[in-house]
């Protein structure tokens, strides 16, 4: 006789309101999801991510609308939710800006989204930049405008940097971070711990994909690929193709038998010669899918558009399993509410 199990004290824990802005090929609000959020609104303001998200979340709410342009007033389900989360344009330091003597999109886009907070009265906020946003002192100012403005809606915060290596990522990515959550709720969020598990290195990752089309070499070129990837660039959309980035990460991936200057359409056939010994006609080429999976989005995740398209999404996204952690710290404080004041332990 089988025995059973009483389970009578244990209630699957609540699913939980996000509204995600500047959302992209969906790497945060995929991540988000799987630790209890559920999107009420998602928007970007490119075509073709929107095309990604409602191919793989149909039942979303996508929204093709530049945060600038968006008036929560009109969409009262984002009235008080849970989370307002963003993976937001790359802030440039006020210093560069100047030198280049043109507008700042991209500092328009941060403010406009803190700026939304007021709209959308989330218990908690979420949004990811460049590191260097977090711990430069040219930032210094843009930090004190994101402050200033969180102090006045009553919102407590933290600015922080991750890694995503250490959160199941086989890639060299760190992100800056700003948590923030509406009262003293912050007292009760940890950033989340790293995974105890080793690092699973490029040629674990995609060796299985290298040998699809019979490639006989796939196997000692995972091999040697035993490192993580160095960090993955999606590029300016308004110029150039698909590379995996500037020369120095073009280097690293070199060392690893990986050609960096461009994006492959098919992983190699049975036919193709590794020979790094030669150059750039003996590294193999990533593919888009491959890109993908270095910045842990899962193999039935897809990606709308053409290659050059394609690859910009993938390389601009925050990763999943990234964005899972934090969803899950973020989760935890929203749910243990209802459990009395907060104590402090120290952070």
């Amino acid at each position: 006789m089988t025995p059973t199990v009483d389970r009578g004290n244990i209630e699957p824990q609540p699913r939980l309101t996000s509204v995600e802005v500047c959302a992209g090929a969906g790497g945060l609000a995929l991540g988000l999801e799987q630790a209890g959020f559920d999107p009420v609104l998602v928007i970007d303001n490119r075509p073709i991510a929107c095309e990604t998200l409602r191919l793989n979340r149909p039942r979303w709410d996508v929204r093709e609308v530049d945060l600038l342009d968006f008036d929560p007033v009109e969409d009262r389900q984002v009235y008080d939710v849970e989370l307002l989360a963003g993976g937001l344009p790359r802030v440039k330091s006020p210093a560069t800006a100047a030198r280049k003597r043109s507008d700042d999109p991209e500092l328009d886009v941060l403010k406009a989204a803190v700026d939304l907070i007021y709209g959308v009265q989330p218990r908690a906020v979420l949004l990811e930049n460049v590191p260097d946003l977090v711990r430069k002192d040219d930032y210094e100012s843009v930090r004190a405008v994101v402050a200033s403005e969180l102090d006045h809606l009553g919102y407590r915060f933290r600015w922080h940097v991750l890694n995503a290596k250490d959160y199941g990522v086989p890639q060299n990515r760190e992100v800056g971070l700003l948590v923030a959550f509406k009262g003293d709720l912050i007292d009760r969020f940890v950033w989340p711990e790293p995974h105890s598990e080793p690092f699973r290195s490029v040629g674990e990752t995609l060796c299985d994909s290298m040998g699809a089309r019979g490639w006989r070499d796939a196997a000692k070129w995972a091999a040697q690929a035993d490192v993580i990837a160095p960090t993955i660039v999606g590029g300016s959309w308004d110029r150039g193709g698909a590379d995996l980035g500037p020369t120095g990460a073009k280097r690293k991936w070199a060392r690893i038998g990986v050609d960096g200057v461009t994006v492959a359409d098919e992983v190699p056939d049975g036919e193709f010669d590794w020979n790094p010994a030669v150059g750039r006609s003996g590294l193999v080429p990533l593919t888009v899918e491959q890109v993908a999976m270095l910045q842990g989005f899962p193999p039935q995740w897809r990606i709308a558009g053409r290659k050059t398209a394609r690859y910009r999404q993938v390389g601009n996204a925050t990763p999943p399993p990234l964005a899972r952690a934090l969803g899950a710290s973020i989760a935890s404080v929203l749910r243990s509410t209802a459990a009395g004041p907060a104590c402090v332990i120290g952070r």
